[in-house]
C-alpha cells in the first residue's frame, strides 16, 4: 500500500486487527449440499462449450477477492467496464467470512448498472483444470451462489466477452439490495478462517486504487466500518504494562 493511499483510508489496520478473531472452520452447515467432482466437470464442460470464441485464451473479469488473491496463472492483466452488472454485498456468508451465529456479507455481481474491474488473460496450455481450479474456489454448495457466466467487457482497445461470476437470486444466501449502513455494521462484527469482512474490504479497496479504479461506494463503505468499529469498547489495559510509566 502507498503511503498516500494509506494516509488516505478511514479503515486502518488498527480497526482490521480490533474485528480480528481466531475461528476454526466449523464446516459446512447440516443439510447444505456441497458441489461434487461431478458438478465441477460439468459446469467446466458447459462453459467451454458457451466459450463465444473456442480455443482462443480465457479473459476472466475480476472485480472483489479474484484482483488480490486471483491463484490462478495468467499472462496479462488490463481494466475492463462490465455492463449490466454492479458489486453488491448481496451474498450471505455463514463460513469463510462470517459464521452461523455472526453471518458476513461478501460481495458478487447483482444486476444493473456496471462495474469496473480487472480482466486477467488465463494461460491457454489446460483451461479445464484452470477452471476446475476457478470454479472450486468461487462456489462450492448447491444451488450455486456465484453463477459462471460469459460477460460483455468494455475495454480501451475494444470490446470483449469474458467469464465472470454473477449471483443467482434464487441462492438462499441472496440478501437483496441492503442499505450501505447495515452492510458497514454487519461486516463491522463478521468473521470467520478466512478473516473478517472488514479485511476483505479494505484489500479490494487498495487493490482497485492501486490499478487506478476509484470506486465511491466502497470508499464510503470504509467510512462506515470505521465508525462501526469506533464505537466497541476497547479492551481493557493491561494494568502491569503501566507500572513504572
Amino acid at each position: 500500500m502507498t503511503r498516500i493511499l494509506a494516509r488516505s483510508l478511514s479503515l486502518t489496520p488498527d480497526h482490521i486487527a480490533r474485528v480480528h478473531r481466531a475461528v476454526e472452520d466449523a464446516g459446512p452447515a447440516k443439510g447444505v449440499r456441497q458441489q461434487t467432482d461431478a458438478d465441477y466437470a460439468d459446469w467446466v464442460k458447459k462453459v467451454l462449450a458457451d466459450q463465444p470464441l473456442p480455443g482462443q485464451p480465457i479473459r476472466l473479469f475480476a472485480y472483489g477477492s479474484l484482483i488480490w488473491k486471483p491463484e490462478l496463472e495468467h499472462r496479462a492483466e488490463q481494466p475492463g467496464i462490465a455492463r449490466g452488472w454492479h458489486r453488491s454485498f448481496c451474498l450471505r456468508m455463514r463460513r469463510f467470512r462470517g459464521t452461523f451465529e455472526q453471518p458476513g456479507l461478501m460481495m458478487a455481481l447483482d444486476r444493473g448498472g456496471q462495474c469496473r474491474g480487472v480482466l486477467y488473460e488465463l494461460a491457454p496450455e489446460d483451461p479445464a483444470t484452470l477452471l476446475d481450479r476457478l470454479f472450486r474456489r468461487e462456489f462450492t454448495v448447491k444451488p450455486i451462489n456465484n453463477l459462471p457466466r460469459w460477460l460483455t467487457v468494455d475495454t480501451d482497445a475494444g470490446r470483449v466477452t469474458a467469464l465472470g461470476f454473477v449471483m443467482n437470486r434464487a441462492s438462499p444466501y441472496y440478501a437483496g439490495r441492503l442499505a450501505l449502513t447495515e452492510v458497514a455494521q454487519t461486516l463491522a462484527r463478521a468473521c470467520g478462517h478466512w478473516g473478517s469482512g472488514a479485511e476483505y474490504v479494505l484489500n479490494t479497496v487498495t487493490q482497485l486504487e492501486r490499478r487506478g479504479i476509484h470506486d465511491s461506494g466502497l470508499w464510503k463503505l470504509l467510512r462506515l466500518l470505521a465508525e462501526q468499529i469506533d464505537r466497541f469498547p476497547r479492551p481493557a489495559q493491561d494494568v502491569s504494562s503501566t507500572v513504572g510509566c
